[in-house]
């Protein structure tokens, strides 16, 4: 079942990565005529760019999954509530300081024609069907798979070489020791199956939105050739990545995936920002930033990308945690996580200054 899943998401990142830039390549009508461009320079920041934002998504999105051989970092601990705080607040100002604001810059740009564009803010229109449509989704997908596996008689595995949650018998009683996600003690094995499909449907999806926004930020990095433009970005996006991948990790994480597809997921995680930039490079010589074929797909894609990730950092990864009787119960881990998370919100939106 996850392999055939993980196959159908690989089919849709491929045919991301084929079909976009064909959608952005087109004339040019609205040139910017101040940008400095050497291509040559612009070529070597676009290589290093390639390998540093490689290593930092690999690093920050294996940091949360090690866990599992440190035990200060296992989802027991007060310590991961807070590394996952810190990287909702990263991806929740991604969504609104990052993504949001290049969607409605490209919607509204003076290259696209002023009807349709001009009549009606179509980019708070697209997040908002999106982050409806994610709810939908969540739902559905939790829905369905929850009543495949009753179905099938038994409870949703988790990774062969992850601690499974453990039975202990006391007094008579059976108890079963969850996941503290979400800080309930569970009497049932389909209650801890429910839990470990929440966080299978909860990663998936918001992998979905990293990938999208990712491909994009890629390919545009990889088309321009101004080192002006480049080289901040280069150490902007490495660190966006890498806190990003925190929170994905924190994700995978807690889905307990088989070696298998945490494998996979953490490289399409890894790779899709480098791919982007590699596509980028080669449609230089056709792509236009400016061109309305790509203002319009980018500012789509963009804002949907926004409406998921704002939606997944509110619902999913917060309210999923911060609404815990264990969190609520506890001030120490109260204080710790809401300092985690304005920091990582902060720190997210400070690196909008260069990116």
């Amino acid at each position: 079942m996850m392999a055939a899943r993980a196959s159908k998401a690989f089919v849709f990142f491929a045919f991301l990565l084929v079909v976009l830039p064909a959608l952005v390549v087109s004339e040019c009508t609205c040139e910017d005529e101040d940008e400095d461009r050497d291509r040559d320079k612009a070529l070597r920041y676009k290589i290093a760019a390639i390998a540093s934002i490689l290593i930092a998504s690999a690093v920050g999105v294996l940091i949360p999954v090690i866990g599992k051989f440190v035990p200060a970092l296992s989802p027991e601990k007060d310590v991961f509530f807070m590394v996952k705080a810190f990287a909702a607040g990263v991806i929740l100002a991604t969504g609104f300081i990052h993504v949001l604001p290049d969607a409605f810059e490209n919607l509204t740009s003076p290259c696209l024609s002023d009807h349709p564009w001009g009549d009606f803010p179509f980019t708070g229109f697209v997040a908002m069907c999106t982050a409806m449509g994610t709810l939908m989704v969540d739902a559905f997908a939790t829905v369905y798979f929850k009543k495949h596996h009753m179905n099938n008689n038994g409870p949703i595995e988790a990774g062969n070489d992850v601690d499974e949650e453990k039975n202990s018998a006391h007094d008579g009683h059976l108890h079963l020791h969850t996941h503290a996600t979400h800080g309930h003690a569970h009497g049932s094995s389909d209650s801890a199956s429910s839990q470990l499909l929440r966080h299978r449907v909860i990663s998936q999806v918001l992998e979905l939105g990293i990938i999208v926004h990712s491909v994009i930020i890629g390919i545009s990095l990889g088309a321009s050739e101004s080192p002006k433009t480049i080289r901040p970005l280069v150490a902007a996006l490495t660190f966006h990545q890498f806190f990003e991948g925190m929170g994905l990790g924190s994700c995978i994480t807690q889905a307990k995936f088989k070696n298998k597809t945490i494998t996979v997921m953490a490289l399409f995680f890894a790779l899709t920002t480098p791919v982007g930039i590699a596509i980028g490079i080669g449609i230089t010589n056709v792509y236009d930033e400016n061109s309305q074929n790509a203002l319009i797909v980018e500012g789509i894609f963009n804002a949907a990308s926004a409406g998921i990730l704002i939606y997944m950092a509110l619902v999913d990864l917060l309210a999923a945690d911060f609404m815990t009787d264990r969190m609520q119960n506890s001030s120490r881990l109260q204080i710790g996580s809401n300092l985690s998370l304005l920091l990582g919100a902060g720190l997210m939106s400070l690196i909008a200054k260069w990116a």
